[in-house]
């Protein structure tokens, strides 16, 4: 069955449209854990997850975004949270910007209506597409500013109650319930790159939810919900929320700099499974097999080899003869997701060991990390 990822920004409000694009992906299992029935089974149990709890401490603080682009053009929402009482609000970089990669241009204005009616002008401080990530800023005189607490995403698990509040369909303040069906997904962002370690949840999100918070049961922030995965274009029991941990980093060099700049070291690869590992005779088990280092690249101008020609192999095909990366500094891959989560704490400029196998033999080089370009594939 063909999937398709739908970025969820902007339900229409006139000419306007939902940005984004298609994507076929393979499956995504829901993981095994808490049901929604069991969730709402508790609800109402001392010390059990309580929506309701939630929905008054935080809707205030969730706001609706709209956003409008050229004379007479689209117009479309999505969802934001207030990040701090200076008036900064935190979204989704496709809820206030048309097109992608390179072609990528913010709205021509933009406006947050807070749950007592006020609507007010925003500033876009600045964009992440590799995170599809916004910071926006509003004058915070006469706002009544309720700041949502931000937690971690590092220690999530599978079952975990969460809630999602926004403005789904135009629909704002919305509140819907669900677990955390998986952890440590891929997205893909508006660079083309992937957004590692992506929290899938079961909680109902729809057009227009994009920027909004997924709650845990402390009512702290751990993502930002962002994409569906959609045979009909609706919610679907399968939505996606950028990581919180992501998301404070991205907002961290928004801040700053007014944009994010991302390391790059010019891979494509695949992740190796034992079978995979044996066939091949590639001397590892796990790790991130290397089928294309980008010419002329940071990890082509240290010496990492990608590989060539086309094999056969479970329903897959393969370029055979590239390295395979084990550890990249001090920290062991064993998928290529690794290889982006390892990275994203680093530095464009800065330079890492990457620990190698070369036919049958462990290797190590030193790769100055370069910056991401603004368009390409899901390579790191």
């Amino acid at each position: 069955m063909r999937r398709v990822a739908v970025l969820l920004g902007a339900a229409a409000l006139a000419a306007g449209g939902c940005g984004g694009g298609d994507e076929e992906t393979g499956a995504n299992q829901q993981g095994a854990g808490t049901t929604r029935v069991e969730v709402l089974r508790s609800i109402g149990k001392p010390g059990a997850f309580d929506p309701a709890r939630i929905y008054k401490a935080e809707a205030s603080g969730v706001v609706t975004v709209v956003s409008v682009f050229g004379d007479g053009g689209g117009r479309g929402l999505g969802t934001g949270f207030v990040v701090s009482r200076s008036g900064e609000v935190a979204t989704n970089a496709h809820v206030v910007s048309d097109g992608e990669g390179a072609a990528l241009r913010r709205a021509d204005e933009v406006y947050v209506q807070f749950e007592d009616g006020n609507q007010v002008p925003a500033k876009v401080v600045g964009l992440d597409p590799n995170a599809d990530v916004a910071l926006l800023r509003v004058e915070p005189r006469g706002l009544h500013l309720r700041v949502l607490p931000l937690g971690s995403s590092r220690a999530l698990q599978v079952g975990a109650p969460v809630a999602a509040i926004g403005s789904p369909f135009g629909e704002p303040q919305s509140l819907s319930v669900g677990v955390i069906s998986a952890t440590d997904r891929s997205i893909t962002s508006l660079t083309g790159f992937d957004i590692a370690g992506a929290i899938q949840t079961d909680a109902a999100i729809n057009h227009g939810n994009s920027g909004g918070p997924l709650v845990d049961a402390r009512g702290e922030v751990v993502g930002i919900n962002s994409q569906i995965r959609s045979t009909g274009g609706g919610g679907e029991g399968v939505g996606f929320a950028v990581p919180v941990d992501t998301v404070k980093r991205s907002l961290a060099q928004l801040r700053r700099d007014g944009r994010a700049a991302y390391p790059y070291v010019g891979i494509v690869s695949v992740p190796v499974y034992p079978q995979l590992g044996r066939r091949f005779g590639l001397g590892a088990s796990h790790g991130a097999w290397i089928q294309d280092a980008v010419s002329g690249g940071p990890a082509a101008r240290a010496g990492l080899r990608g590989g060539s020609g086309s094999t056969r192999f479970q329903a897959q095909r393969f370029a055979t003869g590239g390295d395979v990366v084990v550890a990249v500094a001090g920290h062991a891959i064993r998928t290529p997701d690794d290889v982006a989560t390892v990275l994203a704490a680093r530095r464009p400029g800065q330079r890492v060991r990457v620990d190698y196998v070369r036919g049958g033999s462990r290797r190590s080089v030193e790769i100055e990390l370069g910056t991401r370009p603004a368009s390409g594939s899901t390579r790191p």
